[in-house]
């Protein structure tokens, strides 16, 4: 009898102390966005590029705080075309003055606004337009498919450039706002073929088909299930796109049917200073390097993006 009791004594003892250890918790689910955060966290060339967008975005929100200098004040009897003074920081005559004896400095803070308010505004608007075109096409497919691809197509077809200088010609006043509408236009279609092509692959999941088949309608389909798998690659496509719709606002002020004064652009500093390349270089270096600048800082971040959503390219 005592030896039945050691033994369920000593039975108990091991059973207590496993049941006094915390049970481990559950590793919590990563999905595809925290995934792609934790990787570009870890890439330089994110970290640099972002740190370069951050200062155009304050640049663009406050430019008071980089300068105090009207850029539309000029003074030709004293600044005519004055070499920049380099050891002067933050002020009016550190990148020189230009023909119109303006600060080129105070010019290249505040023409960061008009390009930056282009460039998110037609990648939002192409982004909203060209997803909805290509994600009917893509789900739908038959005679709605044909339809909107036909019409993808012929927009296509039209160069970006070439067609902006016609949509423009009929403004008499070229604001940002249209020019934003020119491009928007025109530059739609390459996000519809690339929502298009996804969606065609994501509708052929077996989610797709369970949701079917439990009876979901079609729009928390589209909503729940198609959009957030297909999106990946259209986000990918507007980072980069996003600095050459900039670089194209550019060329068009630079041929003079873009932005127009009193607006105050790169595109237009840089046709300013076309005429005096040979006698002050400064004033054409300075707008045309911050521009490359913008349109070098988003094409890193939609290659490191993209590197990131992609997990075969890791």
């Amino acid at each position: 009898m005592p030896d039945l009791i050691e033994k369920k004594t000593a039975a108990k003892i091991p059973a207590q102390s496993g049941s006094s250890a915390p049970a481990p918790k559950p590793e919590k689910a990563r999905s595809l966005g925290s995934d792609a955060w934790e990787e570009l966290r870890r890439r330089p060339i994110f970290l640099i590029s972002a740190a370069l967008i951050l200062v155009l975005i304050v640049m663009t929100l406050v430019p008071g705080l980089f300068t105090s200098v009207d850029p539309r004040a000029g003074d030709l009897r004293n600044h005519y075309l004055s070499p920049p003074n380099y050891s002067h920081f933050f002020q009016a005559d550190w990148f020189g003055y230009d023909g119109q004896g303006r600060s080129i400095y105070s010019r290249v803070v505040h023409g960061a606004r008009a390009s930056i308010i282009v460039g998110v505004c037609v990648t939002a608007a192409v982004t909203l337009t060209g997803g909805f075109v290509g994600m009917m096409a893509g789900y739908f497919g038959g005679w709605t498919d044909t339809i909107l691809s036909r019409v993808t197509d012929v927009f296509f077809g039209i160069p970006l450039l070439l067609g902006c200088l016609v949509v423009l010609n009929a403004f008499t006043d070229r604001t940002v706002w249209s020019v934003v509408f020119a491009l928007t236009v025109l530059g739609w279609t390459q996000m519809a073929r690339v929502m298009r092509g996804s969606v065609i692959t994501v509708k052929q999941a077996d989610y797709v088909t369970a949701a079917k088949a439990l009876g979901a309608g079609t729009g928390r389909i589209l909503l729940k299930h198609i959009l957030p798998n297909a999106i990946a690659p259209v986000i990918v496509v507007a980072t980069i796109a996003l600095g050459g719709y900039i670089a194209t606002e550019a060329t068009l002020s630079f041929l003079g049917i873009g932005l127009q004064d009193p607006t105050i652009s790169w595109g237009i500093d840089i046709n300013s200073a076309q005429k005096v390349i040979r006698t002050a270089p400064f004033a054409l270096f300075f707008p045309a390097g911050m521009l490359s600048l913008t349109v070098l800082a988003f094409i890193m971040m939609g290659d490191a993006v993209r590197d990131a959503l992609d997990p075969k390219l890791r």
